[in-house]
């Protein structure tokens, strides 16, 4: 009995490799996550030329037009999300939700992550954008906000500069510097790549804001692509990909897809 006992174990060990050689090649997944990282569409605040980064009010007719576009887009071009991911601000739920549903996919949970939320301005909170790039041109010795924003054009490293100086400037003590954004942003997006990875990829829709996923992906790219400094329309849509724990930007900005719907 004892000599029989020993013999199945050995049998069982034997097999056990061939088990799991067996279940590998039947997943046959490369474990890809594509990313469609997209802004809100168009805000209140928004068409006032209003500072909004914590700040949040509901789209406009205009934005939940320029959002349904969107969601015509992605279904034109037969994008099927396996996961979606939004801003716990209104302004990016109410655009998720939009692009879902109008894209077929009204069905799939949405899920809310705090640090995908735009940057946080502090006092300059629902002032006129010029009274917050004024000040911060200033501060930079620069003469205007037309003139540090040509110079950014040139040198998108001035962003950081930009940010920085609100955080320095704002008087509510509460502000966000360029890195405070980048870090909590970018460890969101590798928690949601790691978790989709290891569900088999896919392609996956995250609803932000302009700023802040220019500031994500600013340096997130393995392979050293970079986002344009140039603004970011609502509703636009960067491409990234995730595949053994490296990032690849694929596009940034990118309306192609509102204008494929606008023509639907």
């Amino acid at each position: 009995m004892k000599h029989l006992r020993v013999l199945l174990a050995l049998l069982l060990i034997g097999t056990m490799p061939c088990v799991y050689a067996q279940k590998k090649n039947v997943s046959g997944k490369d474990n890809t996550v594509t990313f469609y990282f997209t802004r809100h569409g168009k805000t209140i605040l928004n068409t006032m030329d209003r500072v909004q980064g914590w700040a949040d009010t509901p789209l406009t007719p205009a934005g939940v037009e320029v959002a349904e576009c969107l969601a015509r887009g992605l279904k034109l071009e037969g994008i099927h999300f396996k996961a979606a991911y939004c801003s716990d601000l209104g302004r990016a739920r109410q655009t998720a939700r939009i692009a879902l549903k109008g894209s077929g996919q009204g069905d799939l949970p949405l899920t809310e992550v705090s640090n995908l939320r735009e940057t946080n301005f502090g006092s300059y909170e629902g002032e006129p954008n010029h009274v917050m790039w004024n000040d911060a041109a200033l501060y930079l010795h620069y003469h205007s906000q037309k003139e540090l924003m040509e110079a950014m054009e040139k040198n998108p490293g001035l962003l950081k500069e930009a940010v920085d100086t609100f955080k320095e400037l704002e008087t509510l003590g509460i502000g966000e510097n360029y890195n405070d954004v980048k870090t909590r942003g970018q460890k969101a997006i590798r928690e949601i790549a790691e978790k989709e990875a290891a569900n088999g990829g896919g392609n996956v829709l995250v609803v932000g804001h302009g700023m802040s996923i220019g500031i994500f992906l600013s340096d997130l790219d393995s392979y050293g692509g970079k986002p344009s400094s140039s603004h970011m329309g609502n509703a636009a849509v960067c491409k990234v990909t995730y595949k053994d724990g490296k990032f690849r930007l694929e596009s940034f900005g990118d309306m192609s897809y509102v204008e494929k719907g606008k023509i639907q």
